[in-house]
């Protein structure tokens, strides 16, 4: 295996309800050369969450410590108080397994990571069909508040304005055809 075939990096980015999480397993059931970056997180686990497999969550202390260390490749306070990022021994941890790290992280993050491995990434963003389409998708989850849906609204326009720094884009009017998309994308990035 070249060293390049064992350093690249894909990344799936998207504001909040574009489905980016539905493309990212579909390309990982597609492509067992691909392994999810697990993020680290300094939220509480959910319910069914598990430590090391959905997040490597962190305590405040410890993830402020690791970011002096600057044992992240990309970190950022997504909400006020909560910390998200990608350790660099974890995109390691996954070459050194001789597969590819795929990482479906926030805008700004995508852009780090990009910036910090530039010959090696392959970015997709995931572009809602409309704002509109995005306030509703929020909606009928019914997780959110009107305060939270109107700030995660915002927060999407605001990141859409972003999507011309990455490789590709996306526009997910249709799940299916979003990932079949993608899927194509993807495999000629891993043949290269």
């Amino acid at each position: 295996m070249s060293m390049n075939a064992a350093h690249k990096i894909i990344i799936i980015t998207a504001p909040s309800g574009a489905g980016k999480t539905s493309i990212t397993r579909h390309l990982l059931k597609k492509y067992p050369q691909l392994e999810f970056s697990v993020s680290a997180a300094t939220r509480s686990p959910r319910m069914h969450e598990k430590d090391g497999v959905d997040y490597y969550f962190l305590s405040l202390e410890d993830f402020k410590q690791k970011i002096v260390n600057e044992e992240f490749a990309e970190w950022e306070m997504v909400y006020e108080g909560k910390y998200y990022g990608t350790l660099k021994k974890e995109l390691q941890r996954i070459w050194d397994a001789g597969k590819t790290p795929l990482l479906d992280i926030e805008v700004k993050g995508a852009i780090h990571i990009q910036e910090l491995y530039p010959q090696a990434t392959l970015s997709l963003f995931i572009e809602p069909p409309s704002v509109e389409e995005l306030r509703r998708r929020l909606e009928m989850r019914g997780t959110e508040t009107a305060e939270t849906l109107h700030a995660r609204v915002n927060k999407a326009a605001y990141e859409i304005s972003f999507k011309h720094h990455f490789d590709k884009i996306i526009v997910n009017k249709e799940l299916e055809e979003a990932c079949r998309e993608a899927a194509l994308i993807v495999q000629s990035f891993l043949l290269n």
